[in-house]
């Protein structure tokens, strides 16, 4: 009996493992959830006749590969840096390897040994990076075979909250990794644009963050991604004018975040002694330093991030809490850490809360003479705090790529993304057998 692993049962876990435990009753294959959290991993399998939840200490060298050793195909859903670990007991043991994560430098250090021993060893098979891969990939094949030459890419995604749980002033919650959340878009945007390089460093990015029109949605907000230049390449669009990837967000987010990283709330370097003792307030108010203040708090933070105290901006940070006597609880944490916990707080999906996903490419191409416009936009809601919008997205494509693998479908070796169409045809079509398609809009311009 073939038999799957799944490494990992936390928040994007659930649609993954219920997809693979049905396909494993139809196909005689066996399924286990392996996590250092047993009950949540048991949560998830229940008392599934195709498979089973057990704890496992990854850190543990003997038990992580003796239960590596026992599966066909291995599924990371552990922390990014802990893959290229679990990728040198796959290629010793000899099992294929599967991730939602970024590939790293890490994981193409081994391409020719993975290729060597025939295994597949695939990342970037969630989501964002992901279904944009395929979806885009799809597309841009399509043109180029009808002859079209692209002058532009453009690819934005956003986890969001569904319009009907949208309650609070930044019309957001969090569906994914509120790690990410809070460090999303550190670092410097590179992209392209008319022709030239675009370097944003992370203290001014969101306040460049531009509007957006998505299909049927209205005006919303994007800002760039640190990684655009990256897939130029491997997209094949070297020669390409303009190209970016970027995250969707609510008009206005980005203002209010902007806020955030001023004030100093996103600073991941330093822990804050004794910050269990302090209070949202005490913490705000160390942030002004030397300012001897002669006016309320709220007013010298108004004057530091250049807002009128009575803003849209000022409105969402004391909804968020940072004026709060409320003690923070956290013991020598950095800033980052206390900004996620009081997110994960204000922000969390209610059980009966849907989330939202919107993912949207815009291409432009010349063919025979003529330049086109293609816009191609997918929108999803979740069913509730659990089944979400992103735990689909990000866990079907990657249970869709572990089908075919265990079935022998997929067959191309070494360390890839799913850029080829060996995955992304297979994926994308059983992704619209199950209503998850992207609405196309060509235009002449």
């Amino acid at each position: 009996m073939k038999k799957i692993l799944i490494l990992g049962a936390g928040r994007s876990a659930t649609v993954l493992i219920n997809y693979l435990l049905e396909q494993a009753c139809k196909h005689e294959w066996y399924v286990t959830v392996a996590d250092s959290n047993l009950e949540a991993a048991q949560r998830k399998v229940g008392a599934h006749p195709c498979g089973r939840a057990v704890w496992l200490d990854v850190n543990n060298i003997e038990d992580r590969k003796a239960t590596v050793a026992k599966a066909d195909v291995v599924i990371s859903l552990l922390p990014p840096f802990l893959h290229t670990m679990i990728a040198e007991d796959c290629l010793l043991l000899g099992k294929h390897l599967l991730t939602a994560s970024y590939v790293s430098q890490g994981f193409y250090a081994k391409a020719d040994e993975v290729r060597e021993k025939a295994l597949i060893f695939m990342g970037e098979l969630g989501l964002d990076p992901g279904l944009d891969h395929m979806s885009a990939m799809e597309r841009i094949n399509d043109i180029r075979e009808k002859g079209g030459k692209l002058t532009a890419f453009r690819s934005f995604t956003g986890g969001l909250v569904a319009p009907e749980s949208d309650d609070n002033p930044w019309h957001y919650k969090i569906s994914w990794n509120p790690r990410n959340v809070v460090l999303a878009g550190q670092g410097t945007a590179q992209y392209l644009k008319n022709g030239k390089y675009k370097f944003v460093p992370y203290h001014r990015l969101f306040s460049q963050a531009e509007p957006i029109e998505i299909q049927d949605m209205g005006t919303w907000e994007v800002y760039a991604n640190r990684d655009s230049l990256l897939y130029r390449s491997i997209y094949g669009l070297d020669d390409i004018p303009q190209l970016i990837r970027g995250t969707i967000r609510h008009a206005g987010f980005s203002r209010a975040w902007d806020a955030l990283i001023k004030i100093g709330y996103t600073n991941a370097d330093f822990p804050i002694l004794n910050s269990e003792e302090l209070t949202y307030y005490q913490l705000t108010e160390a942030f002004l330093g030397n300012n001897d203040r002669a006016q309320t708090l709220k007013g010298c933070i108004a004057h530091l991030i250049g807002e009128d105290i009575d803003s849209e901006v000022m409105a969402k940070l004391e909804w968020l809490g940072i004026f709060s006597r409320k003690r923070i609880g956290l013991k020598d944490a950095t800033p980052a850490k206390i900004l996620e916990n009081l997110l994960l707080e204000k922000w969390k999906l209610k059980p009966q809360d849907k989330d939202m996903v919107i993912m949207q490419h815009e291409f432009e191409y010349t063919q025979n003479g003529k330049n086109y416009k293609l816009t191609s936009t997918l929108v999803m809601e979740g069913d509730d705090g659990e089944n979400t919008a992103m735990a689909k997205l990000v866990g079907l494509p990657l249970g869709i790529t572990a089908k075919m693998v265990m079935a022998g479908k997929l067959t191309t070796p070494g360390v890839n993304i799913p850029v080829i169409k060996e995955v992304y045809l297979l994926v994308l079509k059983e992704l619209e057998e199950m209503g998850i398609r992207f609405k196309d809009k060509l235009e002449e311009v």
